[in-house]
């Protein structure tokens, strides 16, 4: 007889929940569900957000190639600088030096002092190279 009691007790329950209205029972799903589902939530938003930090238009590896970009930028301001320099020293020298000024003028103008000869070898035609046929 014990049996039978269960089952009575059994079916009484379901019948209970069979008769609980349709709004009773989703405030009651809803009470028992927002825990997880603030959780996922959070951890979705939270996933999102590390995402952009990585990716996104600020985001770490635009910040890295930033980054390499103005070494690089760094780099070339100083060969500049460096090539800044030279010219100004070369330039001072030629303000102050003769024999800088005569060194140009012989190299850019051909100017030649007395008694001397030019003899340019860059119009000379090179001699024919023959190749080996097979």
């Amino acid at each position: 007889m014990q049996d039978g009691l269960f089952e009575v007790v059994k079916n009484a329950a379901v019948e209970e929940k069979a008769h609980v209205p349709f709004s009773q029972r989703l405030f009651a799903f809803a009470q028992r569900a927002w825990r997880p589902s603030a959780s996922a939530l959070a951890v979705l938003l939270a996933v999102l957000i590390v995402w952009h930090g990585v990716t996104g238009k600020n985001g770490i590896l635009v910040w890295q190639q930033k980054r390499v970009e103005d070494q690089q930028l760094r780099k070339e301001i100083d060969d500049l600088n460096k090539e800044n320099a030279r010219l100004r020293d070369r330039v001072e020298r030629l303000k102050t030096n003769p024999d800088a000024i005569g060194l140009v003028a012989r190299d850019k103008m051909r100017y030649v002092k007395q008694n001397e000869v030019i003899v340019d070898l860059s119009n000379e035609q090179k001699a024919p190279t023959r190749t080996v046929g097979k």
